[in-house]
């Protein structure tokens, strides 16, 4: 649903009834995650994709027929055919779960107002009940923030609290996901099955060096996602004029700032000054925070010494460990713009436990289970 949250917002402000077609269960390789849907108005107008053009057709004739008689929900699952590779279905070897169902904006105004939330940019969780009675399939709970009240009701207060609790906690990691609750009576006689489309704060690229790299590695951190902060000590070169993509620039030296600012399990910290009086004290920060994410740019003989100064400085061997250097993955990059593409691809495999190896190179499912702590896209950070 966050994917299209722009114009499902602009659908409920106008009133308008849509047909609402969701992943909700995916296996194998399956080319979209869990949460990712496509909408058709009842003027025609489809947006979004659940499949990257498998099945978009059979999905949209289902939203047709949700419009046209009256708003019954509607589960349908796709995979591969064997018999005949051009029936409706996933080439790509795996099986996804859709559900459909009707949405009337005059009925719905938690969902006009979580959607508002998410396109001004403010995190929520929004709980959408997708499989339990048929009366309350696509209902919503929405949870402003970590640890605001929860809004709505998905058919008890014992199922509510379940609901609101787990939200909260993928909501703290940036991850949208399905849980399951009720089937006792301490929480609600009827067993659910809820999606939680967490939108999160976008996470944070902190790049350190005012240089030509770090000019096209701010660029390239805002196209996926991130909040991207570039620090230099040097005001002549720290400037918002040099640095046009980043959303902040800071004039401190590195080590201070890092201390000074707010990261988490999401942060990428790209160290690319190249002088050893900001890399070792930034470094020996950075490296016992809990950040996803460090990386120097240099030679393989500037990291050995800068190994050498980080344990004379005391920063012990599991922690050196972290430190990918030199920064990137080797892609044979020269130009600024072809290292930002290297550093962003190894931030990414990390992120998402990847190897970094071609995909000719591997076999089984190229597509992984949502991370923990995915790598945002590029529509989440415009809507922030």
């Amino acid at each position: 649903m966050l994917n299209i949250a722009e114009t499902l917002h602009l659908w409920c402000r106008e009133a308008r009834p849509f047909a609402l077609a969701t992943v909700v269960g995916v296996s194998g390789s399956a080319p979209l995650p869990v949460g990712t849907a496509l909408a058709l108005d009842t003027h025609g107008t489809v947006v979004g994709s659940v499949s990257g053009g498998c099945v978009e057709g059979a999905v949209y004739e289902l939203c047709r027929q949700v419009l046209e008689d009256g708003g019954t929900p509607v589960r349908a699952r796709f995979g591969y055919s064997d018999d005949d590779a051009f029936a409706v279905g996933l080439t790509c070897g795996g099986e996804l779960d859709v559900l459909v169902h009707r949405v009337e904006p005059g009925d719905q105004p938690l969902l006009s107002a979580a959607l508002e939330t998410v396109v001004q940019g403010r995190p929520v969780a929004i709980a959408q009940v997708v499989d339990g009675p048929g009366e309350i399939v696509g209902r919503v709970l929405t949870i402003p923030d970590g640890s605001g009240a929860h809004e709505g009701s998905l058919g008890g207060d014992g199922a509510n609290r379940a609901v609101a609790a787990q939200a909260r906690a993928l909501l703290r990691a940036g991850r949208s996901g399905r849980i399951e609750v009720g089937g006792d009576a301490a929480t609600c006689p009827e067993k659910l099955s809820v999606l939680v489309h967490a939108h999160a704060r976008s996470p944070r690229m902190l790049i350190f060096g005012a240089v030509d790299f770090a000019a096209a590695l701010s660029q390239a951190g805002r196209f996926l996602g991130y909040r991207v902060t570039v620090c230099d000590a040097r005001p002549v070169f720290a400037t918002s004029a040099r640095f046009p993509h980043a959303d902040e620039v800071v004039v401190d030296w590195p080590h201070r700032y890092l201390k000074r600012t707010a990261v988490d399990a999401r942060t990428a910290v790209c160290v690319l000054t190249h002088d050893a009086k900001f890399d070792i004290p930034l470094l020996r920060l950075a490296l016992g925070l809990p950040v996803a994410y460090v990386g120097a740019m240099g030679s393989r003989r500037t990291h050995k010494r800068r190994l050498e100064m980080l344990r004379e400085a005391g920063v012990p061997e599991d922690r050196l460990a972290r430190l990918r250097s030199p920064i990137g993955l080797d892609l044979g990059a020269h130009t600024p713009e072809e290292t930002a593409v290297s550093i962003t691809a190894e931030i990414i495999a990390r992120t998402n436990d990847g190897t970094g190896l071609p995909l000719t190179c591997g076999s089984g499912s190229i597509h992984r289970s949502a991370p923990a702590t995915p790598v945002p896209s590029r529509a989440a950070h415009t809507a922030a």
